[in-house]
Parts: structure tokens; sequence; C-alpha cells
């Protein structure tokens, strides 16, 4: 009958390559079973290399072959857990911009669910809560944040920053915004291939002085494409949040956003899904909800993914008619829209905060082409 007691000792007498203590001091043994001439070891490991799990597989069988009895049949189980990641949001790693805490990315599976409108509307809520808040419009074929701010026909200004040439965001409503619209006549296409776009992405994105700010927005472009690979290439992302309306053409689109963050090599944590246009009110009937596209689809799409759902935002005519104007529609002070987007808000902070708080920083991707398939890597 084989003991423990002896089981412990022989592996008092190896260790796992690398690590100066035995297998025992150092807590790689997680458990020991005899069965008359059969033993069952459980080891802990911090790597997944094969040659280490091998090898110490190889050791433990030696060890009690050697020292307990030669018979013995040793079964051994390796379960890998690495060491944590350390969780302080300051230690973001890729390529940062300095002074920018949070980069938030917001993205729709598909075109016209109100991504950009969302976008403006948390930007200016945020400032009202006092944060500083900057807006990057990657949307480059279709940047529309400019109009919604009315700054489509300012053009930004060359500033020095130690000793560099910068461009200086415009800022209306407590908002720093970039856009390749500022760049454009408001007739003119924007007739760009991916490598083009990318290049006068990480123009806006690193030769502008945006100074201090508590969160950097990301308008993203509808889909999950070239786009989005480059800005994840090139900025570390804390989070993502996807905007649909209840509609089911629209959540099969959601759904792939949502994958895409969540793709193994990507990996960027989703702070939830905002549910754009959930019904509507008339306004001789404030009471009543009707709703057009469905009820309650993109609500259901996050409990079905296990992601937070931020909240709705009503299908109301103003919103549309604010951001022609050029006036979000959340700077309206006492109106219910004010409240809705308040509430969605405070759920992304929230969720940002919770998210620094227990997850270690995300890094930005790195991107190699090979045989021409593009191949994405941590």
């Amino acid at each position: 009958m084989l003991k423990k007691q002896e089981i412990m000792k022989a592996l008092e007498t190896i260790s796992v390559a690398g690590d100066g203590k035995n297998m025992v001091e150092s807590g790689v043994i997680q458990n020991v079973v005899t069965f008359a001439d059969e033993v069952i070891v459980d080891l802990i490991l911090s790597t997944p290399a094969l040659h280490i799990k091998k090898r110490a597989e190889a050791d433990v069988v030696k060890a009690i072959q050697e020292k307990v009895d030669e018979n013995a049949k040793v079964q051994v189980n390796i379960k890998v857990e690495a060491p944590a990641k350390p969780k302080n949001p300051n230690l973001i790693k890729g390529k940062p911009i300095p002074g920018i805490q949070n980069i938030i990315a917001v993205a729709s599976g598909k075109g016209g669910v109100g991504k950009s409108t969302v976008t403006a509307n948390l930007a200016v809520t945020l400032s009202k809560m006092g944060f500083k808040v900057g807006i990057l419009d990657a949307d480059i074929y279709g940047p529309s944040i400019p109009i919604m701010f009315d700054v489509a026909m300012e053009k930004p200004l060359s500033v020095n920053v130690d000793g560099k040439s910068k461009m200086k965001p415009i800022e209306n409503y407590g908002v720093k915004v970039l856009s390749i619209g500022f760049f454009t006549q408001p007739n003119q296409a924007v007739i760009w291939r991916g490598p083009m776009a990318a290049k006068a992405l990480n123009q806006l994105i690193f030769d502008a002085a945006w100074g201090e700010l508590d969160f950097m927005l990301i308008d993203l472009p509808p889909g999950t494409g070239d786009i989005h690979l480059s800005i994840m290439q090139s900025l570390p992302i804390t989070g993502a949040v996807v905007v649909s309306t209840p509609q089911n053409v629209a959540l099969a689109d959601a759904r792939k956003g949502v994958a895409m963050f969540q793709q193994e090599n990507i990996d960027v944590p989703v702070l939830g899904i905002i549910e754009n246009m959930a019904y509507f009110t008339p306004e001789e009937l404030p009471e009543n909800k009707y709703y057009i596209f469905g009820k309650e689809g993109a609500k259901n799409l996050a409990e079905d993914l296990d992601v937070p759902f931020l909240g709705d935002i009503p299908l109301v005519q103003s919103i549309r008619e604010a951001g022609d104007a050029g006036h979000p529609a959340a700077l309206q002070t006492a109106t219910p829209l004010e409240e809705a987007f308040e509430r969605i808000t405070r759920n992304v902070v929230e969720e940002t905060v919770r998210r620094n708080e227990s997850l270690p920083p995300t890094e930005a991707i790195k991107i190699t082409t090979m045989a021409g398939c593009s191949a994405v890597k941590k």
C-alpha cells in the first residue's frame, strides 16, 4: 500500500524547471491520492509550455518509482493557471495616447441604427457630468460627427507641443472632436483603400494635441472590417459599446460586432449593448409605446451573449432634428431624453470602472499579412 507521506517526501526532491523551490514547497502539488499500488498526482503550473509540462510529469513519475515503489502506477494530471496580470488601468500596454485614461469604441453591426447619434449624446452627457471628453470620428467614409456638433465648416489649427506641430481638435459643448470630415469638402467622397484610411486615422490619433481626457469615444464605421482592425492595432481599447435597434436584421449584425471584440486574439471587453429606436411614443399619446422595430430585441441579445444591457433610447423626432441642427438632444435639460442618455451614460461609466478594477489592461493587437490572408495576433 502506497503511503501519501512517502509520496510527498519523494516529491520534495524535484522542482519545476525555472522554479527554485521544490514542488511541494512552491504549491505546484495540489493533491495526491493513493490506491494500493496506484497514485494520482494533481499539479498546477503557471506556464502552458509543452516541454515544461512533459518534464514535470516525467520527474514526478521517476521520483515516485525510484524513491517509493518501482512498480507504482503513477497518473499525473496537469492544470495550467497563468498568474494574474496587473489590474492597474494606468498600465495600459501598446501605444496609448498620453493623458487619455479610457478609450471607448462605439460600434454597430450595420449602418442606420444611430451609432453616431448615440456617440454624440454619450459625449455631451459625459461632459455635463464633469468628465473631460473627446471624440475620434473614425467613420472614414461617412463622417457625421462634425455636423452633429455644428462644426462642419471648422478646420483644425496647428499648435506646437514640445517642439512638435500637432493638430488642435475642434471643441464644442465641452467635447473635443477630430474627424476626416474636417479635411474634405461636403460633396467630396473619400475613395481610399484600407492602408490610406489607416494612415489618415493614425494621423488623427497620434498627431493631435488631445490634452488630458477622461474618455475618448471612437465612432467606428458600421460592420466589422479593416478600419476596426486598424483602430485596435493602433490603440489599446478600454472597452466597446455596441449599438443596435430591436430589429432582427440589426441584431444579427450586432451579434457579429460583439463576436469581433470577443475574438480570442482581439479580446476587447464589451461594456454592453445599447438599444436605439426601442419604441415610438406619439406626442399626443405620451403614455403609449409602439414597438415599430420589435420589442426588447437588443436587451434579449445582451442576455443571450451574457453582456450588460446599458439601456434603451426611444424613437423620437427631436433626436434626429437635434443631430441635424448640430445640437445633440442630450443637451436639452429636464426632458425624458436627457434622463435616458444620463441613465445609459452612468451605466457606461460604471461598466468602465468595473472593467478597470477586474480586468488587466487591453493590449493593442498586432496584425500581420501572410499569403494574402490577415492574421491577428497579440
